[in-house]
Formats: C-alpha cells, sequence, structure tokens
C-alpha cells in the first residue's frame, strides 16, 4: 500500500473537514453582524448574541482542524516495523493508520481509520512488531502486519 497516498488521502479528507468547519463558523459569524444603519431591534440584538455565541463554538473546530493537518504533514510515513507514529497497523483484519483521528476512509480498496497516538488501543500496542499480541478491552489481539 502507497503510505504516501494514504496521508494525501487523510489530509484530503481533514481539508474538507476543516472547510466544512469554516463554514459553519461563517454562516454563524455572518448572522452575528447588525446593520447599524437601521434601528436594531430587542430580538434581532438576541438573535445575533445567540449567533455570536454559536460563531465561537464553531471556531473551535476549525482550530483543531487546523493542528491536525499540520500535525499530519508532520508525520513521517515511511517504513515501520513497530507499531508507531506513521505505521498502518492490521489488527483483526482491520487497517488502523497511527497518525490522527479520523472517519473510517476507502484507500486502493482497503478501508481504515485513522487513530492518534493518544487512543487507548493505540497505547496498548505501542512499540510491538507483526505477531505480537497485546490486550485490549479485556481480548488478546494480534498484530497482523505493520507497514
Amino acid at each position: 500500500m502507497n503510505k504516501s497516498a494514504v496521508k494525501e488521502t487523510m489530509l484530503a479528507l481533514s481539508e474538507a473537514e476543516l472547510e466544512h468547519a469554516r463554514e459553519h463558523y461563517e454562516q454563524f459569524l455572518a448572522s452575528a453582524r447588525l446593520d447599524r444603519s437601521e434601528p436594531i431591534e430587542t430580538d434581532e440584538r438576541a438573535q445575533a448574541e445567540t449567533a455570536s455565541e454559536l460563531a465561537e463554538a464553531f471556531e473551535q473546530p476549525v482550530h483543531d482542524y487546523e493542528t491536525k493537518i499540520d500535525r499530519l504533514r508532520a508525520i513521517d510515513f515511511s517504513p515501520k516495523s513497530e507499531v508507531g507514529e506513521g505505521a498502518i497497523v492490521t489488527v483483526g483484519g482491520r487497517h488502523f493508520v497511527i497518525a490522527v483521528s479520523t472517519a473510517r476512509f476507502q484507500h486502493e480498496g482497503v478501508e481504515l481509520i485513522g487513530i492518534s497516538t493518544q487512543a487507548p488501543i493505540y497505547k496498548a500496542m505501542e512499540g510491538k512488531e507483526a505477531g505480537d499480541d497485546f490486550t485490549f478491552n479485556g481480548r488478546t489481539l494480534e498484530i497482523e502486519e505493520v507497514a
């Protein structure tokens, strides 16, 4: 599997999520602006304040996605022999990309999911190699492949 292409796919997914978050943020920010050239009704002011609060709530995901993209760009996706950042790990037929968390996605006909180094399953298998066992949620699992 071309790991550089996997990284590019993950970047594209994260950039699409960032754009979606920005759109929501900008929508609420626009509705928070009042036209000062006309008289402002009390309910308009209340709606603008609510929209402003919602815009603030949508601002944090924008920053989170920007951080995620920066982090993803910095990760070394070269071949790996043990579970660590930049590895693609197969466990129970599932493929985990150790990088940043993502929704499931398809690449070259294979379903993958991005997980961060903060994920509990990552912590359970960190540093292990193909053929090693680890325990997660009371179950013993085998690492089938590390790439």
